[in-house]
């Protein structure tokens, strides 16, 4: 080989190097350690309302206020008020958009309403502590309580698992992070079990966990009564647990992007309005609930017992679980710090910030006032 060969073949390999060390990371690295790792921004460096207007430009959006969820009992009252409430008896434009799973509906609620996603979203309160770190650019502020699971969030197992100590070295199939997981969290933690006593199978959708069951490739599951119930039923299983025995433990709150908030007050204080006046709706009337949500979601099996086991929540609930009145056996702070701290021992989450700067009452505490509560 000649001395121009050997050279170039030396600067092939340099060049080479170089590219593969840029793929794995070590340039970066090697630049971090000599001058300091560069700066990532991201909007949740800034306060949420920055971009709000001086003065009140326009008190709702110009264009259609979406707001996302997840099926459950509770979503009654956001069906009523999506049929015709919030735009004949509120003058909002808006609309309820339905998703599968909790993951895509963070992510919806991270894009925001102008960018393809949502503007306001029924999230669990452990979503909110288990998925601080995720949900931090949304800037999500808390603006009521729309449900809580009396029931509807169970664990079921195959006939072999007959208690939650038996599903020591099992299968267990969960939705992660959403709050059946967290459910089963909890039911683990009074069976004496650890995360690493079971073996967690990933679902992508809570309602994934009956057919999960049935193909056998899971030993238990958690998931919403109608789905697991069915399953549980043919296979000759056992019902686990049930929220019955928790029924302060899953909480659907409404939660609306920081920025939304602040920019439009009033459309937060409208949706609010209409969602306990659909609350008290479907109390009184509960065929009529329960039909707008089995068009929706048949999934949750029969949708009066589905919103019997989680049912949407009343103005007197909301001022009793953020502490403005009343008492409550567990509040929004208590569930939320509870999470949060769940999830920096699990997931290496950030630490716990103060509950109250996620939320924004104000609306909540104009509709008390209007009604003389």
């Amino acid at each position: 080989m000649t001395r121009r060969s050997f050279a170039l073949l030396v600067l092939v390999s340099l060049a080479a190097g170089a590219v593969a060390a840029q793929q794995l990371g070590y340039v970066e690295r090697l630049r971090g350690r000599l001058w300091g790792r560069p700066v990532r921004l991201s909007a949740g460096d800034f306060p949420a309302g920055v971009s709000a207007p001086v003065d009140d430009v326009a008190s709702v959006p110009l264009r259609t206020t979406l707001i996302g969820y997840v099926p459950r009992g509770s979503s009654a009252g956001l069906l009523l008020a999506d049929r015709g409430g919030f735009k004949n008896a509120y003058a909002l434009d808006a609309r309820a958009v339905v998703f599968t799973s909790e993951a895509a509906l963070q992510q919806a609620l991270i894009r925001g309403g102008d960018n393809g996603g949502v503007d306001l979203a029924c999230l669990p309160v452990s979503q909110l502590g288990l998925g601080t770190a995720r949900l931090r650019d949304a800037a999500p502020r808390t603006v009521m309580l729309v449900g809580r699971s009396r029931g509807q969030d169970v664990l079921g197992a195959v006939a072999a698992v007959k208690t939650p100590a038996d599903l020591k070295g099992r299968r267990l199939g969960t939705e992660e992070r959403g709050p059946s997981h967290y459910f089963a969290l909890w039911v683990m933690s009074r069976a004496g079990l650890t995360v690493r006593d079971v073996t967690f199978v990933k679902l992508d959708s809570p309602f994934e966990a009956g057919a999960m069951l049935k193909s056998g490739r899971v030993d238990a599951v958690a998931g919403l009564l109608g789905d697991v119930g069915p399953a549980v039923h043919e296979l000759g299983g056992t019902l686990l647990a049930s929220s019955v025995d928790a029924p302060h433990l899953v909480a659907t709150v409404l939660v609306a992007r920081g920025d939304f908030a602040a920019r439009y007050p009033d459309a937060v204080r409208r949706v609010v309005r209409a969602l306990l006046d659909s609350a008290a709706a479907a109390g009184k009337d509960l065929d009529g609930a329960a039909r707008a949500l089995g068009e929706v979601a048949p999934q949750l099996g029969d949708p009066a017992e589905a919103i019997r086991s989680s049912p949407p929540a009343s103005l007197k609930e909301n001022l009793a679980f953020f502490g403005l009145s009343g008492e409550s056996p567990v509040t929004y702070r208590e569930l939320l710090q509870s999470a949060t701290s769940l999830g920096t021992r699990l997931y290496g989450s950030p630490p716990a910030s103060d509950p109250d700067d996620t939320l924004e009452l104000s609306a909540l505490k104009y509709v008390s006032v209007a009604r003389g509560n």
